[in-house]
């Protein structure tokens, strides 16, 4: 059986996400550099294997290579942030429309978050590339037709007549559902892509009425697993030894009190919840509430009715966090909870995977110079958090993902995007260069003692949101990159 945590470091490579050859394109471009290229060999597949080619996005590689002096974080840029690109998508016209099928990297498989996650850093292009733009489009409407053949599902298979491996789970599996693990943000990220992409490019044509239809599942999805009044008709059992693969109690989790927070049976990480509120996906739900409420204001397609069920819910969202998402620490004073029950039991700690109390900024969610998330920032980011870790290798979070003792590089690029101290940024750069592993990629965890022990050698959301970082450091701090010993 294939899960995300079977994908160990000793797991075969797929040809088609790591061949370690270079093309002739990328062999005329290194000429460009003071460097040779032999000592850093493009590991992207040659032009013909690649499954995109984004003009946009090329140019803005070989742009950004040309501002960075140090030559092992111009190639693990060149390999990463392509990465979605050159090995996950296929993009088809079907019935006249747009399609894109995204996998995750060494599963064949498509995550609504993940899909998103590594579609999002290439939205500042789509102006710059009309086929850029549609294969976008096209990852917003197979993510609806998904939406509309399960919304309680997380991840799904293009044919959606393939009959999953863990068909045998308990809870209501149908053909294309990969997995039917139940957390808010599988329907946050869609919501994201869709406003993001509408907000760069004006077009709302993607708006149509299948678009409509998926968000009004939403939109009774997040009120069904309010709980105002029952369970709500989604439960998950799975026969497995580990226990953050199932769900106790028949299935639904440990009780949670009524008050107007939204449960996640599961966390972004696709392990369960301990209590059922997951504070950082219901501030991401508040955030994409008011992108609903924005999208359906516009006059042409105008619903004050979906405007006003946004609201509502937004609005009881928001008076559940305010009410208990909000505690005080022994130590560091009022800070954000990680997930609480609403008797007033709450959970403190972090995971890499986003939405996370740290990654909060990332996705819109609050200021990061905000009191509140700086102080809850101090937390994550210290021994106070059970699944923050520092060794010979380095800093981070980690998670029960991938167990004690593991770093998600992820979580060094989301402190460093959403850092405003330069020395700050500067460190996790440095940290991420060193813990490729010479590999040339970023990968899902490395033990905090030894880069060697590692996690997916093929994560394309690690790799894309490491070309993201490097994107947004060239804006903003484009002095760091200039530092051949950063």
């Amino acid at each position: 059986m294939q899960t995300r945590r079977k994908f160990i470091k000793n797991t075969g490579i797929l040809s088609a996400g790591l061949l370690a050859l270079q093309s002739k394109v990328f062999a005329s471009e290194s000429n460009i550099f003071n460097f040779p290229m032999k000592d850093f060999v493009s590991k992207r597949p040659p032009l013909a294997e690649r499954k995109f080619t984004s003009t946009a996005v090329e140019a803005a590689i070989v742009r950004i290579k040309k501002q960075i002096a140090n030559p092992e974080l111009a190639w693990l840029f060149e390999n990463c942030f392509p990465n979605t690109l050159d090995t996950t998508v296929d993009f088809e016209i079907i019935n006249g429309k747009p399609d894109t099928y995204v996998i995750t990297g060494d599963i064949d498989a498509m995550w609504l978050r993940d899909s998103t996650a590594q579609i999002w850093p290439y939205l500042p292009f789509v102006k710059e590339d009309a086929k850029l733009g549609e294969l976008v489009k096209g990852v917003i409407n197979r993510q609806t037709k998904c939406i509309l053949l399960d919304p309680y599902a997380n991840a799904f298979y293009k044919d959606f007549t393939k009959v999953s491996e863990w068909k045998n789970d308990l809870t209501k599996m149908k053909p294309g559902i990969h997995e039917r693990k139940w957390e808010i943000d599988s329907l946050c990220y869609p919501i994201r892509l869709a406003h993001g992409y509408w907000k760069q490019t004006g077009d709302t044509s993607l708006f149509d009425k299948k678009w409509k239809e998926a968000m009004l599942l939403v939109l009774q999805t997040f009120k069904e697993q309010q709980r105002m009044h029952d369970k709500g008709p989604y439960s998950f059992q799975r026969e497995t030894a580990w226990a953050t693969d199932g769900v106790p109690l028949s299935g639904y989790g440990y009780p949670v009190k009524p008050c107007g927070l939204i449960v996640s049976t599961f966390r972004p990480s696709d392990d369960s919840t301990l209590f059922g509120y997951l504070i950082p996906s219901n501030m991401f739900a508040i955030e994409v509430l008011g992108y609903l409420m924005e999208i359906f204001s516009l006059p042409e397609i105008k619903d004050i009715d979906l405007v006003a069920k946004a609201k509502e819910l937004q609005e009881q969202v928001q008076k559940g966090l305010k009410e208990n998402g909000i505690i005080e620490h022994p130590k560091f004073g009022k800070i954000i909870a990680f997930e609480v029950n609403g008797y007033g039991s709450f959970h403190m700690m972090d995971d890499a995977n986003v939405p996370s109390l740290l990654s909060l900024p990332y996705l819109g969610a609050i200021q990061p110079n905000n009191a509140l998330y700086l102080n809850t920032r101090k937390v994550v980011l210290s021994e106070n958090n059970p699944f923050f870790y520092k060794g010979k290798a380095g800093e981070g979070v980690g998670g029960p993902h991938t167990g004690a003792d593991t770093i998600w590089p992820m979580s060094i690029i989301l402190r460093a995007i959403t850092s405003v101290d330069e020395n700050e940024i500067r460190k996790c750069i440095s940290n991420l260069i060193k813990t490729n592993a010479d590999t040339g990629f970023m990968h899902e965890s490395f033990h905090k003692d030894d880069v060697t022990k590692f996690t997916r050698k093929w994560f394309a959301w690690a790799n894309t949101l490491f070309g993201e970082l490097i994107v947004h450091t060239s804006i903003k701090y484009p002095q760091i990159l200039k530092d051949k010993n950063i």
